[in-house]
């Protein structure tokens, strides 16, 4: 009878997960949430089934559903893993579900540079009369001051290319064996993840230009924040793969959430070179630098 239940395929049925539920549920309440606390900030309100729902608290429920189900169903897949349940088959479609998703993140910037590039190429077509008058009909926009590229862009550029080195250190000590390289070159690769972080967020204060003021402004921080959200998203995906590599949980043929990791660390610092070349030295050239 025991023969009747044993396995003889490579692939992996899943118990029952309450997961997938539940993370549609967070993101529902998420994105009524986000609605919600807009309103809630403009003084508005949004009337469902008879119910005002102008409250921000909406919005951290949503969130704290969708990292309670990454919690759990993260931890459910790592334990998955341990039991001998990534077969090559499951590994190859972990795999493809990783690459599938940085195929999303790339189209996702993709409409940033878009964005950027419409504007920065076109500043004074005829048929968009009312951007004409933001830009003066010159990129950047006429009287803008921009952020000097070779100071503090530069000075992350540099930052994140050491992460990537630090990062491929990591990963070659681990397919070597060497338990304190790879704890090690993780800890580089967090901590220059977070100095990007304090660098990108005091470059915020103190620019010469707003979110509001123009398009430039507008194109400006979406491209680069939602890089700078990546990255904060990134370091704390390495600082798991840290504890983890801590607790010995990685080995060199079963060490997927690190290559993982790496594969979106890498795919950021892509991204953060087309930004630097393409708005911060490109999109500025012949602007006046903004001295602080």
């Amino acid at each position: 009878m025991a023969d009747t239940h044993q396995k003889n395929h490579d692939y992996h049925i899943i118990a029952p997960s309450p997961w997938p539920f539940l993370s549609s549920v967070g993101a529902f309440v998420l994105a009524i949430g986000g609605i919600a606390y807009m309103r809630y900030l403009n003084a508005g309100e949004l009337h469902l089934f008879g119910i005002n729902f102008v409250t921000p608290w909406l919005f951290f429920i949503g969130i704290a559903i969708i990292l309670y189900c990454m919690y759990g169903w993260w931890s459910d897949t790592i334990r998955e893993g341990k039991e001998g349940h990534h077969t090559r088959v499951v590994s190859i479609h972990l795999r493809y579900g990783m690459i599938m998703f940085i195929a999303s993140e790339v189209m996702f910037f993709v409409a940033w540079f878009w964005a950027f590039f419409d504007a920065s190429l076109f500043p004074n077509e005829v048929h968009q009369v009312m951007r004409a008058e933001f830009t003066g009909g010159q990129w950047p926009p006429k009287g803008m001051e921009v952020l000097d590229p070779l100071h503090l862009p530069l000075y992350n550029t540099v930052i994140l290319l050491l992460s990537g080195t630090t990062l491929t250190w990591a990963h070659h000590a681990l397919l070597h064996n060497d338990r304190k390289g790879l704890v090690t070159g993780l800890a580089f690769t967090v901590v220059l993840g977070v100095l990007f972080s304090f660098v990108q967020a005091y470059e915020y204060i103190h620019a010469p230009f707003a979110f509001k003021d123009s398009v430039y402004g507008a194109t400006f921080f979406m491209a680069t924040g939602f890089h700078g959200f990546h990255v904060l998203v990134g370091t704390i995906f390495l600082a798991v793969c840290l504890i983890r590599s801590i607790r010995g949980d990685f080995t060199p043929k079963n060490h997927f959430g690190l290559e993982a990791a790496a594969w979106y660390w890498h795919f950021v610092d892509v991204v953060w070179l087309f930004l630097f070349f393409s708005i911060y030295v490109w999109g500025s050239w012949g602007a006046p630098i903004a001295v602080h």
